[in-house]
């Protein structure tokens, strides 16, 4: 699996509690922030917010590139101490000039990412990488602070924060601010060829498309119950691919990039969804994940795409998308995110002798890495003051992703309008947590929490 290139760390994790409320930003949305780094000369200071994994691979990824100009690191928050310690010290051993956090710029606790953000100015860039629960919470507080994010995916998880993050990328767009979302295969420079050959009718209309996303547990995913003495609420966020509310479990968190680079070939977002799935070999996990997935996307014009998830052990492993076309086959990606191998066959049969283009070596070497891409894009478009939000894109990719995982779940047919619309919020008032809170989820007396049971739950996925 190819997550990510990030420096060797602990698991993606952190999460952080916010006051600022959507109404405060609103108050601050027509204010212009200046253009404040337009010279190249200037340096763009860094605050890493959710210091896991994904996080730490993301402020590395920043650090690491070669065309966006000077770039340093000042500040970090996260609710667990340890994971701010080895992202530190792994992001410190591997870009020592640009890494300028002093311990009082380490900031614990459910309100240190307002912390971290205030040791920004405006202009500068704060790397949201908290389970994307939160997405909004922090968002929110950016945007009053008038900073540039860089949010990593998914961005939502249910109806209700979909609809607020509209809301707030419209705040950012009236601020000037640039955003990235973490779907870096958009800005894979051979996908990109790819599609403009698609969209130019290589393969002929697209009438089907498949993905998959099948291996053995990964992440957080699988969780058996918490120890005594571990408080629940920190328990949810530490183990946040078990839990629906903080990620949308593994299908979200998982399977969102599959899923957006294929609708991307497509051009167009599936407007309904039907699934199946289930659990199997459970144990003593005590998840919300099934550990199988099939879904079949339908579009507007009746073009299909079916995506296939699965994680066990023992049993076949494939990761990679595809795109059928009237006139030939196009490899999107295989064998995971990066290099992508895209390339077109004629005909329907993936055999050398078909394959009429593909993408060169040069395309796929190290300066062309789509996590180190996403950001010298958004750091020329904060340097050069262009518009750059991708924030709409990103919530409508997290909303197609939720509308299959909704229709595995609930076991009936998913329409866009179905969940966007929906009233379920998985975990209101994020923006008021404390340790002291009752956590999202609740255990039952035998300590499991609920999961999916299609057809019996069909209005919600639990």
């Amino acid at each position: 699996m190819n997550e990510s290139p990030a420096v060797p760390l602990p698991n993606r994790r952190d999460f952080l509690r916010t006051t600022g409320k959507i109404a405060a930003a609103s108050a601050l949305a027509g204010v212009a922030i200046p253009h404040v780094h337009g010279a190249e000369s200037n340096t763009i200071n860094i605050a890493l917010v959710g210091a896991g994994g994904r996080g730490t691979g993301a402020a590395n990824n920043a650090m690491s590139m070669k065309n966006g100009g000077p770039v340093k690191l000042v500040s970090m928050a996260d609710v667990f101490d340890n994971r701010l310690k080895s992202s530190y010290e792994g992001l410190k051993g591997q870009h020592a000039d640009k890494v300028a956090v002093t311990d009082d710029k380490k900031f614990i606790g459910f309100d240190a990412y307002k912390q971290a953000m205030d040791a920004l100015k405006p202009g500068d860039i704060v790397i949201l990488a908290t389970p994307p629960a939160f997405r909004w919470v922090q968002f929110s507080y950016a945007i009053q602070k008038g900073l540039n994010v860089f949010m990593e995916k998914p961005v939502t998880v249910d109806g209700p924060t979909s609809r607020r993050m509209f809301d707030l990328a419209k705040q950012a767009d009236a601020k000037n601010l640039k955003v990235g979302v973490g779907l870096m295969c958009r800005h894979c420079r051979m996908r990109q060829d790819l599609y403009k050959r698609i969209q130019d009718g290589q393969i002929g209309d697209v009438v089907a498309m498949r993905a998959y996303r099948m291996h053995g547990p990964v992440g957080s995913a699988f969780s058996e119950a918490r120890k005594p003495d571990e408080n629940e609420t920190l328990y949810q966020i530490r183990r946040f691919h078990s839990f629906l509310w903080a990620s949308g479990g593994c299908f979200s968190d998982f399977y969102i990039h599959n899923i957006d680079e294929t609708c991307w070939m497509k051009n167009a977002w599936p407007v309904e969804a039907q699934a199946s799935g289930g659990r199997h070999y459970r144990g003593n996990n005590v998840d919300q994940n099934f550990d199988n997935y099939s879904v079949e996307y339908t579009f507007a014009d009746g073009a299909k795409f079916f995506f296939y998830g699965r994680t066990m052990p023992g049993v076949h492993d494939q990761f990679a998308s595809y795109a059928h076309g009237a006139k030939g086959l196009a490899v999107i990606s295989s064998e995971g995110h990066w290099p992508s191998k895209a390339r077109i066959y004629s005909g329907q049969k993936m055999s050398n002798a078909n394959i009429t283009w593909r993408a060169t070596k040069e395309m796929e070497g190290p300066t062309m890495d789509p996590y180190v891409l996403e950001w010298e894009d958004l750091v020329s478009a904060i340097r050069n003051n262009t518009p750059y939000n991708e924030v709409e894109r990103g919530v409508k990719a997290s909303l197609v992703t939720s509308m299959g995982r909704m229709a595995a779940h609930t076991g009936q047919i998913v329409t866009y309008d179905d969940i966007l619309n929906s009233d379920h919020e998985f975990a209101p008032g994020l923006d008021k947590i404390t340790l002291e809170s009752p956590a999202p989820l609740q255990a039952n007396a035998d300590g499991k929490y609920p999961v999916p049971m299609p057809g019996i739950t069909r209005k919600r996925e639990y």
